[in-house]
């Protein structure tokens, strides 16, 4: 079985995958081709694919019985002791000067009040009424 996936490809490659393969979903193809063929299609999609993604799943002899290829994607499929694994590159932040430090307004505005509610600013006693000024 064969499993393709492109994203922001050409239609004219859609229509290419469609003769070999079904599209069960927008940009999904599924199918039984051979090993040859499944080659040939990848080549096709290579060529054809453009700025777009592509993504392959195939059968494969082995533990996971499948493999990966991918173009033009960022995440990578790794082989890790005979299993192979996709490899998400990490966003690598860079310091900003400009951006603000400190605590939120939200945050002062929390901390204000608990400080509050544990006794730092006591609020004022409430004057107890007698019975004489009760019945007035």
């Amino acid at each position: 079985m064969v499993v393709i996936i492109l994203t922001a490809c050409s239609e004219g490659l859609r229509g290419h995958l469609t003769q070999w393969l079904l599209e069960i979903s927008a940009g999904v193809f599924v199918g039984h081709v051979n090993s040859k063929i499944r080659d040939r299609l990848w080549a096709k999609v290579i060529d054809m694919a453009g700025p777009g993604r592509a993504l392959l799943v195939h059968q494969q002899p082995g533990e996971q019985r499948l493999s990966f290829r991918v173009h033009g994607h960022y995440w990578q499929p790794v082989d890790l002791d005979g299993v192979t694994l996709i490899r998400r590159p990490t966003e690598r932040k860079t310091y900003n000067p400009a951006a603000r430090t400190g605590w939120s307004k939200a945050s002062q505005r929390r901390r204000l009040a608990r400080r509050s509610a544990f006794g730092a600013i006591e609020p004022k006693p409430v004057p107890k009424q007698s019975e004489e000024n009760r019945g007035s």
